[in-house]
């Protein structure tokens, strides 16, 4: 009897195993080398070091993982990748949500708004550099945020190879050329599209990374 009723927990515990929603989504993600970049050498250092460290966080297979800000766990989310890089290049006070990095960003200089920009392509961009934390609301229900903010990623600047321009952080289901990745990736820069929820609110240089002079 004892046995038997082993044997059951045994089964029991399997099936629960097999059915928990815990099971970690396998990683899929997608990265390029720092020298695809068209604006890559013309950035100061410390752009540089930044772009080179998101992009080796690229190449080290990291899935998508809410709650995380640490590659040790095989995987973060989207403000924990940007808080994760930020302070792997010694930039300061790096705060954990987006909806925090955009009042940072805000309050040690200036996030300039999108709204109502229906492309990338839009003239209000045209002041975006590499290095930019880029900030949309509505991809979830955030509560009473003032903005709703609920995504960060950085910008990286555009392809040589096509001219378009690419960002750097975590998702689930947003795509890279295509391919739909889940993790810590590089991903196509892209509006959302007409009648989606989710909009871009703005975009902002981090707080203390560019020399003072390059503004």
């Amino acid at each position: 009897m004892t046995c038997l009723i082993k044997s059951c927990w045994v089964v029991g515990l399997t099936l629960l195993l097999d059915l928990s929603p815990a099971r970690a989504q396998p990683a899929s993600v997608a990265s390029i080398e720092p020298e695809e970049l068209v604006e890559y050498e013309d950035q100061p250092r410390r752009v540089r070091e930044l772009i080179d460290y998101a992009l080796s966080l690229t190449k080290q297979d990291l899935s998508y993982k809410y709650g995380s800000n640490s590659p040790r766990k095989m995987g973060m989310d989207c403000s924990g990748t940007v808080q994760h890089t930020l302070a792997e290049i010694g930039v300061k006070g790096v705060p954990r949500s987006s909806y925090a990095m955009f009042h940072w960003a805000e309050e040690n200089g200036a996030v300039t708004s999108t709204a109502g920009a229906a492309s990338t392509g839009d003239s209000v961009f045209g002041s975006l550099r590499p290095g930019d934390l880029v900030f949309w609301e509505g991809t979830y229900d955030t509560g009473d945020r003032d903005p709703p903010i609920s995504h960060v990623m950085i910008y990286l600047g555009k392809l040589k190879k096509d001219g378009k321009g690419i960002v750097f952080g975590a998702s689930s289901g947003r795509r890279y050329r295509g391919k739909r990745i889940h993790g810590v990736s590089v991903f196509d820069w892209r509006a959302p599209s007409v009648g989606s929820k989710s909009k871009l609110v703005g975009f902002g240089a981090v707080p203390g990374l560019r020399p003072p002079k390059d503004g």
